[in-house]
């Protein structure tokens, strides 16, 4: 197992190998804000709350809102590493802080995106990796036997009783079943470096929809065995559908009685003046370094 301080030579290397490419690329490095007076209305995201001068605040659980308005005030292709932060995540995989990778790529979609990723993976891990590609709807089929184009929550709520037990499944909205199921079944059958691409609409978080399948958003998410290591949008940028998924997503949050959090108005404004087409990916740094240095657990790749 590599020292601390190997550790900390290794890291330092990936970044440098990491803003290399992204210079070749001619990509704009940015540095957003960590504190912020909105965050992320996802009922599965638990932001940090803090006061600053009396006043309530975030400790930004990604810098995708902040780098989105740079996009949209003309910045061109950008990228970031920074800390993110999100509560109640706390294991082998999950550190309350972590280190991201994020990047948008103006004129790009998400398919090219995820030819990106692949050229950058293989230049940091210095080899071929080979990414095989599944979509979301044939993961269920041939993990599980389920056809998600027609499968009703209640069937889904039977996967999960049948496979995870323990589990109140039928307390679970179909989309809760579908989450549990590709992270405690469906992503133990990858193999490697693996892509699953087209999510279910209802999965499309900052994603747009696919113009010629409303059942399917233009998203993906690479995984190295069960490892999920990055989540990757074609990005949305029409204003109205995306103020109607944040109410949507503080509804549900109300509804679980979760914290309420305020809407980012700036993003908004941002999406309102024009966001260009563009692809963005966020890449967990700390579970690719475990994976380069061969460890298990996200606390042997930390300093501190």
């Amino acid at each position: 197992m590599p020292s601390r301080l190997q550790s900390l030579k290794l890291r330092a290397r990936m970044y440098q190998s990491i803003r290399a490419f992204f210079d070749d690329l001619g990509y704009l490095e940015v540095d957003t804000p960590l504190l912020g007076i909105s965050t992320n209305s996802d009922i599965h995201i638990h932001s940090v709350k803090a006061k600053v001068i009396g006043h309530p605040v975030y400790l930004q659980t990604s810098p995708e809102f902040a780098m989105k308005r740079l996009l949209a005030a003309g910045s061109g292709s950008i990228y970031q590493i920074c800390h993110a932060f999100r509560d109640e995540e706390k294991g082998r995989l999950h550190h309350p802080e972590f280190s991201l990778l994020e990047w948008y790529s103006v004129g790009s979609d998400y398919l090219g995106l995820m030819q990106q990723l692949e050229a950058l993976l293989a230049r940091l891990l210095n080899q071929d990796i080979g990414i095989q590609r599944q979509s979301y709807f044939d993961c269920f089929q041939q993990a599980l036997g389920l056809d998600l184009a027609n499968a009703s929550a209640a069937q889904c709520q039977q996967k999960v009783s049948e496979h995870i037990p323990g589990i109140a499944s039928e307390t679970l909205t179909r989309d809760d079943c579908l989450d549990l199921l590709m992270s405690q079944v469906v992503s133990k059958t990858f193999n490697g470096f693996t892509y699953v691409y087209d999510y279910p609409a209802s999965q499309a978080a900052l994603a747009r929809i696919k113009p010629d399948n409303p059942l399917l958003a233009e998203r993906f998410e690479l995984f190295y065995d069960a490892l999920e290591l990055a989540n990757g949008f074609h990005e949305l940028s029409d204003a109205p559908e995306q103020k109607s998924r944040f109410e949507a997503e503080l509804r549900r949050r109300r509804a679980a009685r979760r914290p309420a959090v305020p809407l980012d108005l700036n993003l908004l404004a941002a999406l309102q003046q024009g966001l260009p087409d563009c692809a963005g990916v966020a890449l967990g740094l700390d579970r690719l370094l475990m994976l380069q240095q061969g460890v298990s657990h996200i606390d042997q790749v930390l300093a501190f």
